[in-house]
């Protein structure tokens, strides 16, 4: 692999892809990709559809997040280099995908918009000062030399930092052009270009009106909303990184003549025996040969209690060995694994999010080509057709440019963000993404985990036949142990407990994994734990998570743990309900347990024990019944379930990796704040779409007006800052109650 750079990208660009291709059993090839310049969903689409041309080609898919490009065909590494030169043609560099250089690129591109936006700022700020005092000579018979000489101080402060400041819309707008398209940025690349030579032309021929201060504030708020946008992309980084953070990197092997080896994971071979701590997190997929223990699964089905394990169970890649030692046979390693295979699924769903363009990406598709055929109309009607000066003709032409930049409607969508945001953030709610608010508005079903979100995600104690003495033993013994069950019937007896009557833990617990806790006595064993350690018949009725305890010539008592529903969960779906949004709940849970959650809060579509794959496929399915699915939840397990959905939320207490897979965060404990989300969303794409209607509208009288040659580009400056501050101030009805 060929060294870094700063962007992140390899330094040598004419590097042979070739080099990198991975070659597959079935005669296939693979390359796996990092694109330069990708910035939207419709970028994505593009690259797509171009490869997807191209003969031999078997997928291309590409993530938004991480700019992977992962890329088969049917064929051999020689085709490598065509493929990536369809890309380049493209506008976009493609260079081999080596993710360790994506932060560093994230934060080059960041400081570059910062210093733009210093820049732009510094000279917008001055040259409005001389600004004034020219608009105040007009109205007071200024001199022409002293205009003049003002014009010129404000082309010496302004025209380096419109230079500077215009260069990341230059850079795109070229990459565009150069590919034989058009973004927003093309635009608003030629409207500063032409505004700012326009003006250099007019202070040199001692012309009344120029425009610097125009272009200079233009790039200054542009750049502001440029500049939060990477910043918000930066921190969506893609969730499959961070469950690849779960894989071990090492794992003890043991060798036929019985001593261990420690080599990395990725160089265990199935059929190998490998050795797992307590404590450490199991790096293969395997069937446990000797030992018992409990394993945190909280990958697979989201519970926060742990699951014993003994010799013959299943146990997966990335899980947690939480108790004492045991030994694997290996079933599957790498990219074979279960985590493999879940991370697969985030990465598909998050290209299949990538799609989704914003609604300012759609319009820009006719109205950058229809701004530059009417610039070029006025001038050539002016100009051939009317018999004016080339000079004066240009003028008309910048002054369609100008009253037609896209400034409002590049305001339309982030300034209703800003403040929906803000909003919501009031309310305990971060939104994660940029099209979050669109597709929040189009929701018709909600569905809902179990463990974590419709519920606290701890056990809680039962009331039952137990006493506060018995409360106190058990309490005294469950202190050596960290198994959730234990800490929550020693929060239970601290929280009965008169004051200065504690629980005194005792010494001497031995811990049995998979069993529970013994504490030896004169009198015989005193033990906290399952049923069929306390000595106690097994019943298949039982559904809650239960600890019960033995004592020496005492009958076994039972503390049933119940993890208790948020407070507010039954109004808050009663709440989605009156909004006419299905609801249901798709958990990772046992069926009585899930049963029981959803007859409590009326949902009487549920599903239980279900996979990672099987909530992404219920999603699907969901999906192709026309639902517009927003899913809720917290574990490990629902983070691509979190991807795939239409839209997504997750508590702020969840795992990192359904954080990041998610669309909104939301605080506290309660679900107040989804109901609270998807209100202001509604708002928020309302107040958007008038927005557009406003900008397209003042297009609308302006656009005619300009062509005319009745705007001068002074007018056509102030008349697009006008439509820039309605935009705004409309915006800002949603800090208001009701409907906009």
């Amino acid at each position: 692999m060929a060294p870094l750079d700063a962007s992140g990208m390899t330094g040598d660009p004419a590097a042979d892809p070739a080099a990198f291709v991975l070659a597959g059993a079935d005669g296939t090839s693979s390359l796996h990709l990092m694109v330069e310049g990708i910035t939207c969903g419709a970028c994505v689409q593009r690259i797509e559809r171009a490869l997807a041309r191209q003969p031999d080609v078997a997928s291309a898919r590409v993530n938004l997040s991480t700019r992977r490009l992962v890329l088969a065909w049917r064929g051999g590494r020689e085709q490598a280099a065509a493929l990536v030169g369809t890309v380049e043609r493209l506008g976009f560099r493609a260079v081999p995908f080596e993710p360790t250089g994506l932060d560093a690129g994230d934060r080059r591109e960041e400081r570059e918009l910062l210093r733009a936006l210093a820049v732009a700022g510094f000279g917008a700020g001055n040259v409005m000062l001389v600004s004034v005092a020219v608009w105040a000579g007009h109205a007071q018979d200024m001199g022409e030399a002293t205009r003049a000489l003002l014009h010129w101080v404000s082309a010496l402060i302004a025209l380096p930092c419109i230079c500077f400041a215009v260069l990341p819309f230059l850079r795109s707008a070229w990459r565009a052009v150069r590919s034989g398209r058009t973004n927003m940025d093309v635009p608003i690349a030629v409207g500063v270009t032409l505004a700012s030579a326009a003006s250099l032309f007019e202070t040199v021929r001692g012309g009344p009106h120029v425009y610097f201060d125009s272009a200079a504030t233009l790039l200054f708020f542009l750049l502001i909303g440029r500049f939060l946008d990477r910043r918000v992309r930066a921190k969506a980084r893609s969730a499959a990184e961070r469950l690849l953070a779960l894989r071990a990197e090492a794992a003890s092997v043991l060798r036929p003549d019985g001593s261990v080896a420690r080599m990395p994971a990725a160089q265990v071979e199935v059929g190998m025996t490998v050795l797992v701590a307590a404590g450490e997190r199991i790096p293969v997929d395997g069937t446990v040969v000797a030992g018992a223990s409990e394993i945190d699964t909280s990958l697979i089905n989201g519970e926060t209690l742990p699951a014993p394990v003994a010799a013959g169970a299943a146990v997966h890649a990335g899980m947690l060995n939480l108790a004492a030692p045991i030994r694997l046979r290996v079933t599957a390693v790498g990219e074979g694994t279960l985590l493999a295979e879940i991370v697969r699924l985030m990465e598909l769903a998050e290209q299949r999010r990538a799609r989704y363009v914003a609604i300012a990406d759609r319009l820009v598709r006719w109205y950058t080509p229809a701004v530059h055929a009417l610039a070029a109309a006025a001038f050539l009607a002016w100009h051939l057709g009317g018999g004016l000066a080339w000079q004066q003709a240009l003028m008309i032409a910048v002054a369609v440019l100008i009253v037609t930049c896209p400034c409002a409607l590049g305001l339309a969508v982030p300034v209703v963000q800003v403040i929906a945001s803000g909003r919501l953030l009031r309310s305990g709610v971060l939104l994660k993404s940029a099209t979050a608010i669109e597709r929040l508005a189009q929701v018709t079903m909600v569905v809902f985990d179990k463990t974590g979100t419709l519920t606290a995600g701890a056990p809680a104690l039962r009331p039952g036949a137990w006493t506060r003495d018995d409360l106190a033993a058990a309490a005294a013994v469950a202190t050596a142990s960290r198994h959730p069950l234990a800490r929550a019937l020693c929060r239970a007896a601290d929280d009965g407990a008169s004051p200065g009557t504690a629980v005194v833990p005792v010494t001497g617990v031995q811990e049995l994994p998979g069993r529970g806790l013994q504490h030896d006595t004169p009198a015989g064993p005193v033990r906290v734990g399952n049923r069929a350690f306390c000595g106690v018949a097994l019943e298949d009725s039982a559904t809650d998570p239960e600890l019960w305890l033995a004592r020496p010539g005492r009958p076994a008592v039972q503390f049933a743990f119940r993890d208790p529903v948020r407070a507010d969960a039954a109004a808050a779906i009663a709440r989605l309900r009156s909004r006419g949004l299905r609801v249901a709940i798709l958990s990772g849970d046992r069926a009585p347990a899930v049963a029981a959650v959803a007859a409590e809060l009326g949902i009487e579509d549920w599903r239980a024990a279900c996979s990672p794959q099987q909530k992404c496929d219920r999603l699907a399915a969901l999906g192709a019944e026309g639902e517009r699915v927003m899913m809720v939840g917290d574990g490990l397990n629902d983070a691509p379930a979190l991807a795939a959905a239409f839209v997504s939320a997750s508590p702020a207490s969840a795992a990192d990796v359904s954080q990041t897979a998610a669309d909104a965060v939301f605080q506290g404990a309660r679900l107040a704040p989804v109901v609270e989300l998807l209100d202001v969303a509604g708002r928020a794409d309302g107040l958007v779409r008038q927005n557009f209607l406003l900008a397209l509208g003042y297009n609308v009288l302006t656009v005619p007006l300009a062509m005319a040659g009745v705007v001068t580009p002074l007018i056509a400056a102030a008349a697009m800052s006008s439509s820039s501050i309605l935009v705004t101030g409309n915006a800002f009805r949603l800090l208001r109650g009701g409907r906009p």
